[in-house]
């Protein structure tokens, strides 16, 4: 089995005195402890915690009173292993949630004009279908990540998925490693949250400018307590080309902003999807749906949609996996949205996630889940096994 990236957490509370939690609040924050929601969650943080994590360059004192906005290129470009990702409560409001932008992950079809691997003609676009509201009914599974990169507030899409440490209380979602790593230039992103089922009555853009979190973020906001990609991803990956596309993949286990309520995210929602590690070659698989909030041009990002069409093959390396491409006319935004099959058992399954796209749209390209995937898989799972 190829080498995966280990990456670990120490979740931390930010409240803000003045109960947004804004980064642009005016009062300054007190800093708790949890354990994975442990609790009431105002531990103690322990003397050999706090300096670990100033020799990974934060300072909580510093951290809560907006330090996570310093983005200092030698302490972002940390190793694998040093994910860590503070709770800040309200830090994720309605207004940074709707001016998040993807985080481009285009290619040019000249760069994959000489691929020495199996490709298939160009699929004819697919135009990206309006998921019926309410989401929740129509799309339980789904939702929004959110993040801070160097460029700012960003977002991609995700999906819930089955744990087998927990049956039935799944905390786990999938999405594209570049929503959580930047590759071979970068390091781990920040503040990193999913927002299951957002804008769950499809409100346009108007319509959620007056809005409250409560619409929209129905079901809550959960903030990443671990995130694992792909070593490929970190060792090859990048924002444009298509370089480790084919391990471009992540899953994340989150936490409830507001602590434990006794509720996991796949009860919550009220599902979570299996994922196929043996999911069938290119040519065997009939009709993937692919699910995703595009937010670039022509989209704005606040609706969910979805592209159903039979795969064909692209490969950008010959000697890495041949990744699934379907026609479909979303953009950036959609990142990390799942690719489901029906399987023969006649029930849905992940089988991949978006990766890239073509810079003018009308096509999207996943990777083939393999023994790489469910290492990343199986290695978060298993780290929150006995909790």
């Amino acid at each position: 089995m190829a080498t995966v990236a280990l990456a670990s957490a120490l979740a931390l509370t930010a409240t803000a005195c003045n109960g947004d939690g804004d980064d642009h609040a005016d009062g300054k924050p007190t800093v708790s402890a949890t354990a994975n929601g442990a609790g009431d969650g105002k531990i103690q943080i322990p003397d050999d915690i706090k300096d670990k994590l100033k020799k990974h360059g934060i300072d909580i004192d510093k951290w809560k009173n907006g330090a996570w906005k310093n983005w200092n290129r030698d302490d972002w470009l940390r190793e694998a292993n040093d994910f860590i990702n503070p709770i800040i409560k309200g830090l994720w409001d309605p207004d940074r949630m709707r001016d998040a932008n993807d985080p481009d992950k285009g290619v040019d079809d000249n760069d994959i004009s000489g691929d020495q691997g199996v490709t298939d003609p160009t699929p004819a676009p697919v135009k990206a279908q309006a998921v019926r509201p309410p989401y929740h009914t129509n799309a339980a599974t789904s939702g929004k990540v959110f993040f801070d990169s160097p460029e700012g507030t960003m977002v991609c899409s995700a999906t819930v998925v089955e744990d087998p440490a927990h049956p039935g209380k799944s905390n786990l979602i999938w999405t594209a490693g570049h929503c959580v790593h930047a590759g071979k230039n970068g390091g781990w992103y920040r503040n990193i949250a999913f927002v299951p089922s957002y804008n769950n009555a499809g409100k346009s853009a108007d319509q959620l400018q007056n809005a409250t979190r409560e619409q929209v973020a129905p079901y809550g906001v959960w903030w990443a307590d671990a995130a694992k990609t792909s070593q490929q991803w970190i060792d090859q990956g990048g924002e444009t080309g298509g370089n480790g596309a084919s391990y471009d993949f992540s899953v994340i286990h989150v936490t409830p902003e507001q602590g434990n309520a006794g509720k996991s995210l796949e009860e919550t929602v009220g599902g979570a999807l299996p994922v196929n590690f043996n999911a069938p070659a290119v040519p065997k698989v009939n009709s993937i749906t692919a699910t995703g909030y595009p937010a670039a041009a022509p989209y704005d990002g606040q609706l969910a949609y979805q592209c159903q069409d039979k795969p064909g093959r692209l490969s950008i390396n010959k000697s890495d996996p041949t990744m699934y491409r379907i026609g479909c006319t979303m953009t950036g935004g959609s990142s990390g949205g799942g690719w489901v099959e029906t399987g023969a058992d006649g029930k849905p399954a992940l089988v991949s996630n978006t990766s890239i796209g073509p810079v003018t749209s009308g096509w999207l390209a996943g990777p083939r889940l393999g023994e790489v995937a469910k290492g990343v898989y199986d290695s978060v799972s298993k780290k929150f096994a006995g909790q």
